[in-house]
């Protein structure tokens, strides 16, 4: 009776109606159940007996089972421990200081009037308690094989819909959480473990998720690195150009000078393209890192979760239906990027050379053969 009870109870008013007699309406008072399964105070039994010797038939108050001859009453030792508790935990209750619940904390449902914050919830009775209400699931013998949990607010998303029961089950081949009921009939002929040990197999493929993720972590922040390296020699080289191309220019004659601003164009342009599209990747790696960091940050908040149902949920929630990054192509700059044969063109013949110097500059054909 005392698990029933306490698996229905989702309030204080509720836990305490069970343990009332039916007779005075008040907490049971030197308790003895009949051969029906209810309960009564003894003196109160007594009396309605008392009224009934002339018939020679005895009844229950409650459920109208008769009796014959007159049952020996015994004292029901667990239900007299039960309510000596409750007694004890009102008392204590209404004695603690003001509510103490945050607005992340979950609410005691025992607690009457100010409420005061759950530290374990029980998923046998699906309800939550405080530091007092807790101590008759540790002190009453029945009430301590209940399964007890750190506080949560989602005890009902524990329990299958289907059958009111825990789930404690997981389904390999439908890959969803179940309790035992299912597991014998929808799920009868599948692949069925219980969540503890699914949350284990899940737990070594989570750590290697991670450890795939942190390789690509790394191999992207590498990938960042050569693309920086190569920026930064493409600079160097389009500097050391341009300080070069003005040397020779400041040598040639007006016709040069009236051309070195086009040359100089053409080598801004190639070196911006070829920095914007260095840049591009860069930045592209930067947000794919980002992504999976973001990823990995997920996977360290969900591994610590020891409940094999919240970690399961979140699991399937977050990681399941979360594609990996995509890998970019792997990078490849040119690191020995030159304008050495521009510079090779302007010769100290400053006549046919010059001048061919400046058709193919102008075609552009010098600048694509360094690509």
């Amino acid at each position: 009776m005392c698990a029933c009870v306490v698996g229905e109870m989702a309030s204080a008013s509720v836990f305490q109606d069970e343990f009332c007699c039916s007779i005075c309406l008040d907490l049971l008072t030197d308790p003895v159940t009949v051969t029906c399964g209810h309960s009564f105070c003894l003196k109160c039994i007594t009396g309605c007996w008392d009224q009934e010797d002339h018939k020679g038939v005895y009844s229950c108050p409650q459920c109208r089972e008769t009796f014959t001859p007159r049952p020996v009453l015994r004292r029901s030792t667990l239900l007299a421990d039960v309510v000596e508790k409750l007694k004890k935990t009102e008392v204590q209750s209404d004695h603690t200081a003001p509510s103490n619940v945050g607005p992340d904390d979950v609410e005691c449902d025992f607690c009457t009037g100010s409420k005061h914050k759950a530290i374990k919830s029980c998923l046998t009775c699906l309800a939550s308690f405080c530091e007092v209400h807790i101590q008759p699931h540790y002190e009453v013998p029945r009430l301590s094989k209940h399964k007890l949990v750190n506080a949560s607010s989602r005890l009902q998303v524990k329990i299958c819909s289907q059958h009111d029961r825990i789930i404690e089950v997981f389904c390999r081949t439908d890959q969803k959480l179940i309790c035992t009921l299912c597991s014998m009939d929808d799920h009868n002929e599948h692949k069925t473990v219980s969540a503890i040990a699914e949350r284990t197999e899940k737990q070594k493929e989570l750590l290697e998720m991670k450890r795939d993720n942190q390789r690509r972590i790394q191999q992207k922040e590498k990938e960042v690195d050569e693309v920086e390296q190569a920026k930064k020699y493409l600079q160097a080289s389009a500097q050391k150009a341009d300080e070069d191309t003005e040397k020779i220019f400041k040598e040639l004659i007006s016709f040069m000078e009236k051309k070195r601003s086009e040359v100089k164009e053409s080598i801004r342009a190639q070196e911006k393209a070829e920095v914007s599209r260095a840049e591009g990747l860069q930045e592209q790696l930067e947000l794919e890192i980002a992504k999976l960091k973001n990823r990995y940050a997920e996977m360290e908040q969900l591994q610590p979760i020891e409940d094999p149902i919240d970690f399961l949920q979140s699991f399937q929630s977050h990681l399941t239906s979360s594609p990996a990054a995509k890998n970019l192509p792997k990078v490849t700059f040119e690191t020995k990027f030159s304008f050495r044969e521009v510079m090779k063109s302007v010769s100290p013949s400053l006549n046919e050379k010059t001048k061919q110097f400046l058709q193919d500059i102008l075609k552009g054909r010098l600048l694509q053969d360094d690509m």
